[in-house]
């Protein structure tokens, strides 16, 4: 009857005071309707007593004594705030950080399970909510047994452990089979059971924008499992269409993360919802179009981008079945095997989005991604025809096809490397002459343009090699060998270029005008040959000339730079002998003047040389020089050395002898 009371007093100060919340109206009407409705359900005496109450309600209400009203309904938020508190869990921000700190990154879902399961373990031991330490005993998790925070996230990360469970099955490198995908289901079915379990939780224990998350959160994995399990498409698609309704929602309030972190969730929702519709029948999208709207990284789409490869791999097994024959410089070579066509076509699809309409939108990483991608078919389209020439057998026929084919593959693959490494050298040219604004911005030296124009060399001659290999030539077959060493003249002047640009970057003028002379005279080569062509590129055309003139205006830049120093090479040299001292502070020099005279180095005219160059140490070290010992007997008068006469040979003498004594 209290409760019901204070819950009569809280109505009748929402009505008197127009300044409170809608939403503590709401919170306090739900609370007296629930308590008039078990009221309700009383025997008799109940209802007197509730009759009782009403009167004192009227009364209350009559006297008109609001203020007290207004204190009885504070004290009883304040009981309730205390005997049920409301918790608040960032559940994005919280997956988020966790994802990205332990594994997703790099889509490692086993280390990201593993940390799920140290991190309960953890909650589990700090709560002391363990399950025995013998049997076994289940401690279920309800709205009574959270009184932290951490109960919520205990449910929580239940949920993620079995969700990345599932997904580290999905991105097997072969596939799960059918047993795996089996327990794939069953773990998805777990997570969804954990994820409703934890927005039961937050919508009693947390606040009003957890709860949200929370519902988001089980929607979401709700959508994941009906799309893996390829039905209900409507229902996954009210599911992806609420979660993505409330981080819409929840993407305009909060700081600047939560902000960036749910219009990224958006947008990863944004090609399942796409792929629902199409699936039911209500977009006009194509099967091919569908490749476009998963090009984004990230969690939540590694389960849509299987799905798409899937849907990809049928509609390319279809189209393959039509495709009898391989076109190449004018063979045509039958292609039996099926994985074979599937391989090729994958490849040239791939080729259509770098060199279609829309490659000029591509940024150059995406690019590289997709000859990546495109090197792959290739090589496994490449392995199918080496299984095939091993099982042959004796048909020379049908070794010659393959042979052939092989050859072809080969030879396209060689022309896509040498443009992925065309791409890496526009990507190099273009931070060769950037200003270094960002300390962490590496900037392009000559060097490693070098060492790209040596790979397109190399490429490049394989590719004459392989094309030049065959008995019969065809006459498409030798155009595209002139081609070939069309383009290796262009390469040897660009890289003779750029090897010049080093030289006179290390301030060797000399080197670097030769070479810029020799560059010149390759481009003039390669001019004359393109003009004998029919068909000549015209990019080609117009880069050479763009390097002629670069060659003519470093050339002139080099000679003069080169005359300026040689004039004021006498007056630099002059300073520069006046400057040596004869020991000198400098300790970076590793070795003196007077050491290095075998050696054919100048150690005052180079321009490289930045340090004074010392003569001779001075005074100069003590040296070690070999000389006799010295011997200091000092103990010799002090010892008292024992009598030896009676150890020594006596003497005897005759009578005569005493007289000469």
């Amino acid at each position: 009857m209290a409760l019901f009371y204070s819950a009569s007093s809280a109505v009748s100060a929402v009505s008197w005071n127009g300044g409170v919340s809608f939403l503590l109206q709401s919170q306090l009407l739900a609370s007296f309707s629930s308590i008039a409705a078990k009221v309700n359900s009383l025997t008799v005496s109940g209802a007197a007593a509730v009759v009782q109450i009403s009167n004192s309600t009227h009364f209350l209400m009559a006297k008109g004594n609001d203020v007290a009203a207004m204190e009885v309904d504070q004290n009883s938020t304040a009981a309730d705030q205390i005997n049920n508190p409301k918790f608040s869990v960032y559940v994005l921000q919280l997956l988020k950080s966790a994802q990205m700190q332990h594994g997703l990154r790099f889509g490692d879902y086993a280390r990201y399970r593993r940390y799920c399961t140290a991190r309960l373990r953890r909650l589990y031991k700090s709560l002391k909510f363990t399950h025995g330490r013998g049997k076994y005993t289940k401690r279920a998790i309800t709205a009574s047994t959270v009184t932290d925070v951490r109960f919520l996230h205990m449910v929580l990360y239940t949920a993620e452990r079995a969700w990345s469970h599932a997904m580290e099955k999905k991105t097997l490198p072969d596939g799960p089979n059918a047993r795996q995908r089996s327990y794939l289901i069953g773990r998805l079915r777990k997570a969804v059971k954990f994820a409703s379990h934890f927005q039961e939780l937050c919508s009693i224990k947390g606040d009003s924008r957890t709860s949200l998350e929370a519902e988001a959160y089980a929607s979401y994995m709700k959508g994941y499992l009906l799309f893996e399990q390829d039905q209900s498409w409507d229902i996954a698609l009210k599911c992806f269409k609420s979660a993505r309704a409330v981080y819409e929602e929840l993407g305009k309030y909060g700081d600047l993360e939560n902000q960036v972190l749910c219009r990224e969730r958006v947008e990863e929702l944004e090609p399942s919802i796409r792929y629902c519709l199409h699936k039911i029948g209500e977009s006009n999208l194509q099967t091919s179009e569908l490749v476009h709207i998963g090009e984004m990284e990230g969690p939540a789409l590694d389960l849509f981008k299987a799905k798409l490869e899937a849907v990809m791999a049928e509609a390319r097994s279809q189209q393959a079945a039509s495709m009898t024959e391989f076109h190449w410089l004018g063979h045509r070579f039958p292609i039996s095997n099926a994985k074979t066509r599937v391989s090729i076509l994958k490849a040239q699809e791939l080729e259509k989005d770098i060199n279609g309409p829309a490659a000029d939108s591509l940024t150059p990483e995406k690019k590289l991604v997709i000859f990546d991608k495109i090197f792959a078919a290739y090589n496994e389209a490449r392995s199918c025809i080496r299984n095939d020439l091993a099982t042959t057998g004796n048909s020379e026929n049908m070794k010659d096809d393959l042979s052939g084919l092989d050859k072809a593959i080969g030879a396209v693959l060689g022309q896509r490397t040498i443009e992925r490494n065309q791409l890496l050298v526009s990507m190099a040219k273009s931070k060769l002459s950037k200003a270094r604004d960002d300390k962490n911005e590496k900037v392009t030296k000559p060097e490693e343009l070098v060492r790209l124009y040596d790979l397109l060399l190399q490429n490049t001659a394989d590719l004459s090699d392989l094309v030049s290999s065959g008995r019969d030539r065809k006459p498409e077959e030798v155009t595209f060998a002139e081609e070939c060493e069309l383009k290796s003249l262009v390469f040897r002047a660009e890289r003779c270029f750029y090897l010049a640009k080093s030289y006179s970057l290390a301030g060797k003028r000399a080197e670097a005008y030769v070479l810029y002379c020799r560059c010149h005279s390759l481009v003039d080569t390669a001019s004359k040959k393109l003009q004998s062509l029919n068909n000549a590129d015209q990019v080609i055309i117009k880069d050479l000339k763009m390097l002629n003139d670069d060659c003519r205006s470093n050339i002139c830049i080099e000679h003069a730079t080169g005359i300026m120093e040689e004039e004021k090479a006498p007056e630099n040299l002059s300073k520069k002998i006046s400057s040596i001292s004869l020991t000198g502070n400098d300790k970076k020099l590793e070795k003196l003047l007077m050491e290095k005279l075998d050696n054919y180095e100048s150690a005052v005219g180079d321009p490289s040389t930045k340090s004074t160059p010392r003569i001779e140490a001075f005074p100069p070290a003590f040296q070690v020089v070999p000389r006799n010992p010295i011997v200091l007997d000092l103990a010799y008068n002090s010892i008292e050395f024992p009598s030896l006469e009676n150890r020594m040979k006596k003497e005897v003498k005759g009578f005569i002898s005493r007289l000469w004594r």
